[in-house]
């Protein structure tokens, strides 16, 4: 591909296969066989990518709207990056499931055009991030679940899941290091950062479980050789988790009280002094519910907070507000 002037990439629209500006890449499926396992249920299999697809899309939409708020613009850079990553996954899992099912859908109305209650993701995603601490620690429990799990989607009986597992691999290890540098560096900091970090990790778990919790057509295709039994990745989780958390001067959810080593360690925030910081998201916009007790029903089912109908409001809008649009 060759232009006479840079800018005439950038109003060249012949060519699909490359970004909105013109920059031109190689389609990470090209030449993968995409036809369906014998055996496998083509609407179990749509289902399975929607649940994996609809992870990452939500994801990939709370990271951008951290564009402008990280601390740093390299941090700017690097969420933007990680984003931008989880939506190329999630166009790829999209545009699976749509082929799959054969609807008469594509990627587009799979992300645009459905409710909130026809979204498969986990409802880790969906939170808001009260501030970067928070930020980190979600990205973390994320990325290190997606990482276990896409390392075994590399051996899927399907073509196209196993090509997407190992093209995700080498993306979320980056994620999954860049959360993990961050968890350490603000829990083995001052007292002040070390609490805040310390309070991120503690809210987060109660949104763990969820993830490890195996869905009827997870085992079904788990029988089939095509998915991946998320109740497997459990211990790799936990080990990884604590080697971070460790590493970091925290605790564990259920530790002692300055277990960790570090002077207010376990200590409720407002008893270490700490000073409730102007985030710009309420409490009640964060989508995780005050109790700490496991959270009822999945999203693999449907059953989300009310955080996805908001995320969906701005995500959908011009696609809704101009049905058949192009651009």
């Amino acid at each position: 591909m060759s232009f006479d002037a840079a800018y005439e990439a950038l109003t060249d629209h012949d060519d699909d296969a490359r970004w909105a500006y013109g920059t031109g890449f190689a389609d990470p499926l090209a030449g993968v066989d995409d036809t369906v396992p014998d055996g496998v249920d083509r609407g179990e299999l749509a289902a399975y990518c929607l649940m994996l697809g609809d992870d990452a899309l939500i994801m990939s939409h709370r990271l951008q709207q951290w564009v402008t708020r990280a601390p740093e613009l390299e941090d700017e850079l690097a969420l933007a990056n990680i984003a931008l990553d989880l939506l190329g996954q999630a166009r790829l899992l999209l545009t699976r499931a749509a082929e799959v099912e054969d609807a008469g859908r594509d990627e587009d109305a799979l992300a645009y055009l459905r409710d909130a209650a026809d979204f498969r993701n986990v409802r880790l995603v969906e939170r808001a991030d009260a501030d970067f601490a928070h930020l980190v620690a979600r990205l973390l429990v994320f990325a290190t679940w997606r990482l276990a799990l896409l390392d075994r989607l590399t051996t899927s009986a399907d073509p196209v899941l196993a090509a997407i597992g190992a093209k995700g691999v080498k993306e979320v290890t980056y994620h999954r290091d860049y959360a993990a540098q961050w968890v350490v560096r603000l829990g083995d900091g001052t007292e002040l950062s070390h609490d805040r970090m310390q309070a991120a990790a503690d809210e987060v778990m109660p949104l763990v479980d969820e993830l490890f919790r195996p869905h009827p057509t997870e085992l079904r295709l788990v029988a089939a050789a095509v998915a991946v039994d998320p109740s497997t990745l459990r211990s790799e989780f936990d080990a990884v988790w604590g080697q971070v958390l460790t590493a970091a001067t925290l605790r564990t959810v259920g530790a002692a009280p300055g277990a960790s080593g570090h002077p207010t360690a376990g200590v409720p925030v407002e008893e270490a002094g700490v000073p409730v910081e102007e985030t710009g998201v309420p409490v009640e916009e964060t989508g995780v519910p005050a109790a700490t007790g496991p959270l009822a029903g999945s999203g693999r089912d449907g059953a989300h907070t009310a955080a996805l109908t908001d995320i969906l409001a701005e995500l959908q809008s011009v696609a809704r507000s101009m049905p058949g649009g192009v651009w």
